[in-house]
């Protein structure tokens, strides 16, 4: 992805919707951070007038590699 942020101690990299870290802030699960993938379109920052959303997940990640769906935008 092409943005890196260190928010309270996790890690947000890409697109990632604000409500999702809002809950993410919330909820302190046990997991290194979070990250949207490529750049899809309509994506926070990525919507282009015209064009539909492309679908996309929010994906929860450890340091071990492991990740999970944390968020889906269909």
């Amino acid at each position: 992805s092409c943005h890196t942020a260190i928010v309270d101690g996790y890690i947000i990299e890409g697109h990632v919707p604000a409500a999702d870290i809002r809950r993410l802030l919330a909820e302190r699960p046990a997991v290194t951070g979070l990250a949207v993938p490529d750049m899809p379109i309509g994506s926070p920052g990525m919507e282009i007038e015209g064009m539909a959303a492309e679908p996309y997940d929010v994906i929860a990640f450890t340091t071990d590699g492991a990740g999970a769906v944390y968020a889906s935008y269909r």
